[in-house]
């Protein structure tokens, strides 16, 4: 039986006046998305796909493309939307969600801009999105280093995003789920502060999953807090183990 423990947390930053990352962890489906367009406009697509988001994992068991249907309509619904305040507005979304195929739960990943998951797991970090962004396409061509893509002048550029004439189609994968993992979805106001091997340190502290949310925000903020940030952590939790206790913690963590 899987269980699954969660945390949420988000800022501002400490530059920008307003929010407009929009994150939620529910009992199926955990999810992050970071608005664009302006402040109302950014705010209002990034609310839009987690509240459909919100409304499906509450519908019960979960097929595996019932999360990209939700992601197709929910950007129909940001190019139908003729409110001048609303022009120009899109957001990204990435996230997790559970699923059973062939009797056994799996985890279904989902991406559509440059927020990402990770997975921790045997005390090893793996970015299981690809970014859909300038730079990762540099970098994925060998024109580019990972170090330089966080300091181009386009970083922030992405090539596919809900509610805007870019592609909008979700990346998708499916995989077993495995008891002792812990995820981590964030918002680019984290993966633009704190580097990979900080990631690690607090994700082997093994703290419950909001402590580690909150962590994560306040290292980036620390950073620089140079945009809004938001992250999400996921447990999944053996059967039976007790809130707290550090067999929650990925295996292998030191």
């Amino acid at each position: 039986m899987t269980r699954v423990l969660s945390g949420t947390a988000t800022s501002a930053g400490l530059v920008r006046d307003t929010n407009e990352d929009s994150a939620f962890a529910g009992e199926r489906i955990f999810a992050v998305a970071d608005g664009m367009g302006g402040h109302v406009a950014g705010e209002v697509a990034s609310s839009l796909v987690i509240e459909r988001l919100r409304v499906l994992d509450a519908r019960g068991a979960l097929r595996p493309d019932d999360i990209r249907a939700e992601l197709v309509a929910a950007n129909h619904a940001m190019l139908a939307d003729a409110r001048p305040e609303h022009e120009g507005m899109g957001t990204t979304v990435s996230g997790i969600g559970m699923v059973e195929l062939a009797g056994s739960d799996h985890w279904i990943v989902f991406n559509v801009g440059d927020s990402r998951v990770y997975r921790f797991a045997d005390d090893v970090l793996s970015r299981l999105t690809v970014d859909h962004s300038e730079v990762e396409e540099l970098v994925t061509r060998g024109l580019l280093t990972e170090e330089a893509a966080l300091e181009h002048p386009r970083r922030n550029v992405v090539t596919r995003a809900l509610g805007t004439p870019l592609s909008a189609e979700p990346d998708q994968w499916v995989f077993p789920a495995r008891p002792g993992e812990r995820f981590v979805l964030c918002t680019d106001g984290l993966t633009n502060e704190v580097p990979d091997e900080m990631i690690i340190e607090v994700l082997r502290a093994a703290a419950e999953a909001d402590e580690t949310a909150e962590e994560l925000v306040r290292r980036a903020i620390e950073a620089g807090g140079r945009d809004n940030v938001t992250a999400v952590v996921v447990d999944h939790v053996a059967a039976g183990v007790p809130v707290g206790s550090a067999d929650t913690a990925p295996r292998n963590a030191r």
